[in-house]
């Protein structure tokens, strides 16, 4: 996983830092995924500043030492759980205040890391009980690699070779797509009791070739729309091709896959189709009484499956995110679906949504074809949804990469850059103009 890592120096008085969009697009273009804080930008090439030491940092004993204290997000102090401090002996966890206590040989190095923040490593100087250890997150900058690319590796190579000199620091894989299909040879058994897994391509293979890049990568797994599972599984169906969400059996599919991808390699596993089900589908569900009647009811349904991602993966050292729909950043329900931005963020480490001005009808704030104007549309979204983020909960959404000019994909980056979040561009065919991606150097 690439990370920006920097180093603290414990001390009595504290710490000193001496570093540093599915199957709509078929209809437009063929498909897109589902659905539609301010920190500087992180290179995933960072290195980390020279140590500094005390004189007192080390004796001959080496005695051990206590070392208390919080882990605080560097962009707005908020305090972030599950952080694992890491020595040579063993490791413990920030508790949900941010709270942490470790022992230590003075002159150690501890290290620092949750999923989706840049990593950041400590020396152990004399005792402390008051260390205030500060992290960042890591700002994402990626585009999705389609399973046609995936499959090609001459095609796969050239969308490697444009991330060199480019401000692009992250991949993103699907593992099982719209098609309801995994894309490579799974050893979780509902997925080979079905037939849904097929060899596309071997995710070991291409996150090699990512690595050796120093890039970041995410997988999505389309979750909760499967036409195959409720085939083949009919007591899971909510209605259509629908699963029922609210049945926790049914959870287990998409975590075991989860579980798997983390295993691969992949440093993120980010859920699409994350919700309840919209027009006749949802019509469907109402009518046999299947689906949840309120707001609240549908979010705490999908809030709770992500939570529960989220716990699992992060023991595994992955981080959680969710693509919903792009509208739900400006409006205060969820839309009928389950998902509202305070309910999602609340769970994850990281919201995307799909922010396809093509996906606006004619009106939408005032604009007669709102695909004409890309800036102005997300920055409406990002600024009615930023503020009802959970705290440390991170906002990269996916940005509009079909049918559009190179400058009209970079007026949507631009909004994105001067709110301080990351961006991920969406073409489902993995096409994507060299002209509209910023160089290393721009942002």
């Amino acid at each position: 996983m690439p990370v920006a890592a920097f180093v603290l120096l414990v001390t009595a008085c504290g710490v000193a830092d001496f570093s540093a969009a599915d199957r709509d697009q078929a209809s437009a273009e063929t498909a897109v995924p589902d659905g539609t804080t301010s920190a500087p930008p992180l290179s995933p090439t960072s290195t980390a500043a020279t140590a500094t030491t005390l004189d007192d940092t080390t004796t001959p004993e080496a005695p051990e030492v206590e070392v208390s204290g919080m882990v605080v997000s560097a962009v707005d102090g908020s305090p972030l759980a599950g952080v694992v401090l890491s020595t040579g002996d063993g490791s413990t966890r920030t508790d949900d205040n941010g709270g942490f206590s470790i022992a230590a040989t003075r002159g150690e190095t501890v290290t620092v890391t949750r999923p989706a923040w840049a990593e950041t490593s400590l020396v152990i100087g004399q005792a402390s009980s008051d260390v205030t250890i500060e992290l960042t997150p890591f700002t994402v900058r990626g585009l999705r690699v389609s399973a046609e690319v995936a499959a090609d590796a001459d095609r796969f190579d050239a969308l490697l070779a444009m991330t060199d000199g480019s401000a692009i620091n992250t991949l993103v894989f699907d593992t099982k797509d719209e098609n309801d299909q995994v894309l490579y040879q799974s050893d979780v058994e509902l997925a080979q009791s079905i037939g849904t897994a097929e060899l596309t391509y071997n995710p070991a293979e291409l996150l090699t070739k990512t690595q050796d890049r120093d890039l970041y990568t995410v997988t999505r797994i389309v979750t909760f729309e499967d036409r195959l599972w409720t085939n083949a599984v009919p007591e899971a169906q909510l209605a259509a091709d629908w699963i029922d969400a609210a049945n926790q059996d049914n959870w287990e599919y998409p975590l075991a896959l989860a579980a798997e991808a983390c295993e691969l390699g992949f440093d993120e596993i980010q859920f699409d189709y994350v919700r309840f089900p919209e027009g006749q589908a949802a019509e469907q569900a109402r009518d046999l009484g299947r689906i949840p009647a309120t707001t609240d009811e549908r979010a705490e349904v999908i809030g709770s499956f992500l939570a529960e991602a989220r716990t699992r993966l992060a023991a595994q050292g992955c981080a959680v995110s969710a693509a919903i729909f792009g509208v739900v950043m400006s409006s205060p329900g969820d839309e009928g679906i389950g998902q509202t931005v305070e309910a999602v963020s609340a769970s994850v480490d990281a919201v995307s949504p799909m922010i396809y001005p093509s996906h606006y009808g004619p009106g939408w704030i005032g604009f007669e074809d709102p695909n004409e104007h890309p800036g102005p549309v997300v920055a409406h979204a990002l600024d009615g949804g930023i503020p009802r983020l959970a705290p440390a909960t991170l906002m990269r959404p996916w940005l509009q990469a079909f049918e559009y000019r190179p400058d009209q994909v970079r007026a949507q980056i631009n909004e994105v850059e001067q709110r301080g979040g990351g961006w991920i561009l969406w073409n489902f065919y993995g096409r994507y103009n060299e002209n509209a991606i910023p160089g290393e150097d721009e942002l």
